[in-house]
């Protein structure tokens, strides 16, 4: 399970805030963040990536305006960081969370 919440945007759409546990790294946790028409469809997009056990209970963690302009300017429209972020912490695209190491 996962903590979070979300921001319903004035164009109808929403930004997803997750923190779910590194899936490389056990110990650790990330702060993902999804931009999609609707809340179950950005959460079906965190799971189609192979992040399986993803369920948005409640708004305890919304997504800060730095935040969602970061996910809105961001072409795929998902990203992550370490949590919690230190300074020079910035925000990385999905497809690298999810990289395997060699």
């Amino acid at each position: 399970m996962s903590d979070g919440g979300f921001v319903q945007l004035p164009d109808g759409s929403v930004v997803v805030a997750l923190g779910l546990p590194h899936p490389v790294a056990p110990g650790r946790s990330v702060r993902v963040l999804v931009h999609a028409v609707n809340r179950p469809r950005a959460l079906t997009r965190v799971r189609n990536l192979g992040l399986r056990a993803v369920y948005l209970r409640g708004n305890a963690a919304p997504p800060t305006p730095d935040e969602i302009s970061a996910v809105l300017h961001h072409p795929d429209g998902i990203v992550w960081r370490h949590r919690p972020s230190e300074a020079a912490d910035s925000w990385r695209p999905i497809r690298h969370l999810l990289r395997r190491p060699a």
